[in-house]
């Protein structure tokens, strides 16, 4: 099976909900968890999921895991 792999530039901002724009191979999402614990990078994925119809096991974060300016990967 041949998977495409795209990888976006992803900016987060933090304390708002529902923002998820593209623009290109860059994103700008905005998530209400706060960057404490991993919770952020959990509600990342998920958002990144529902927008994209793809499971979890196919978003990776490449690089910015503690970071506003992550790379994800959608397989």
């Amino acid at each position: 099976m041949n998977r495409d792999i795209v990888r976006y530039f992803v900016t987060v901002k933090f304390g708002s909900d529902g923002m998820l724009t593209v623009n290109g191979n860059e994103l700008t999402i905005s998530l209400k968890s706060q960057p404490q614990r991993n919770k952020a990078n959990v509600e990342l994925v998920k958002k990144l999921c529902n927008h994209f119809k793809v499971g979890p096991d196919r978003v990776r974060i490449i690089s910015g895991r503690s970071s506003r300016k992550k790379l994800v990967e959608i397989i």
